[in-house]
């Protein structure tokens, strides 16, 4: 069975008998509890990349407009489409905080770019970079199975004048799970946003140069 759901009352009422079923079992479905174990994102790749440095500067905000990822809340996906979250479980800020600033720190260790900030620091920027978080959970293809997460994120790059988008990419990334845990799942999404960073980095300061920034 999927560990340590958080299912709401409705929710529940909902599975009826199924519920019951899996509340006896070992009773993990019910509402978060507090104190929470809470989970950073440590994405792999960021590194120095090769190649010239960017002579313009870049703003980067993180957003979603998915109701269910903007939360504290690690979200799940069941096989019937249901969306949930572990129990117990949360992250230690809200995941488009997360991901704004380990974009932000990426972009940094890239050693490619003369000035980079997350959006609204004040910061006078010659580009913005949005990343749409539009999947970021883990899917469950059968109750009891292990689970692989999928990182999708929409990253559009306009300049700050004007704001016309003139590139965009869509970075989709699974990587499964090596339990059925809580920690392999935040290890998964760890490796896949990893991917997704290197992704976007080297595109959007490729993007910038070919429009004339750098």
């Amino acid at each position: 069975m999927t560990p340590l759901l958080a299912i709401s009352n409705r929710r529940a009422v909902l599975l009826g008998g199924s519920a019951f079923v899996l509340a006896a079992c070992g009773d993990l479905i019910g509402p978060a509890s507090t104190p929470q174990q809470l989970y950073s994102l440590k994405p792999q790749g960021a590194a120095p990349m090769p190649g010239p440095k960017a002579d313009f500067s870049l703003a980067v905000q993180a957003s979603t407009a998915s109701q269910h990822l903007d939360s504290l809340r690690i979200a799940l996906a069941q096989s019937d489409g249901r969306v949930d979250y572990y129990a117990d479980a949360a992250w230690t800020d809200r995941l488009h905080v997360l991901v704004q600033s380990a974009l932000v720190e990426a972009f940094e260790s890239s050693g490619r770019i003369a000035a980079v900030a997350a959006e609204g620091e004040g910061f006078q920027a010659d580009y913005i970079l949005d990343a749409d978080i539009r999947d970021f959970e883990a899917r469950y293809a059968l109750p009891d199975g292990i689970p692989a997460v999928r990182v999708r994120i929409v990253a559009k790059l306009a300049p700050i004048r004007g704001r016309a988008i003139v590139a965009e990419l869509n970075s989709v990334h699974d990587v499964p799970a090596s339990e059925n845990s809580v920690a392999a799942v935040v290890r998964a999404f760890d490796a896949a946003l990893g991917q997704a960073l290197s992704d976007i980095v080297p595109w959007a300061l490729s993007a910038a140069h070919g429009k004339g920034g750098g």
